[in-house]
């Protein structure tokens, strides 16, 4: 894949991401469900770390293989805190419990706690990806 469309991939994945944020902010105001507030915290991290995946030329077919090499490229290395690997693997947990467990709530302090975690999460690798392709140029 061309350096171009790499770059054009990343900027959408990171989109996605910030989307798939904004998307749980409003159910949040909105009161809606838990279940679906957590599939976008998720999401959103999830879009974040295909992001940074697409940067070193990997892209796992399945959820668990991006986590796992979120956690073997990123925190690992030390590029990432530990901490943002515990909160992509608890937003992984809640969203497989929240909709595959019968009757699985979750309370709205869990909610917000994760949602702050997302925004941090998906700010990270934000900077990340822009401090990398500034030294990169």
């Amino acid at each position: 894949m061309k350096e171009d469309d790499v770059k054009t991939l990343i900027r959408y994945r990171l989109d996605q991401a910030r989307t798939a944020l904004s998307d749980a902010s409003f159910l949040m105001e909105g009161g809606r469900s838990s279940q679906s507030i957590v599939n976008r915290l998720y999401y959103a991290m999830f879009y974040a770390t295909l992001a940074l995946l697409q940067k070193i030329k990997k892209t796992p077919s399945k959820h668990a293989g991006v986590i796992s090499l979120f956690d073997k490229e990123f925190v690992r290395k030390g590029i990432f805190p530990r901490g943002m690997s515990r909160h992509f693997h608890r937003a992984f947990e809640l969203r497989q419990s929240s909709d595959y467990k019968v009757m699985s709530l979750i309370p709205r302090e869990t909610i917000d706690e994760l949602f702050e975690q997302a925004h941090a999460f998906i700010e990270s690798a934000s900077q990340y990806l822009q401090e990398i392709s500034s030294v990169s140029k």
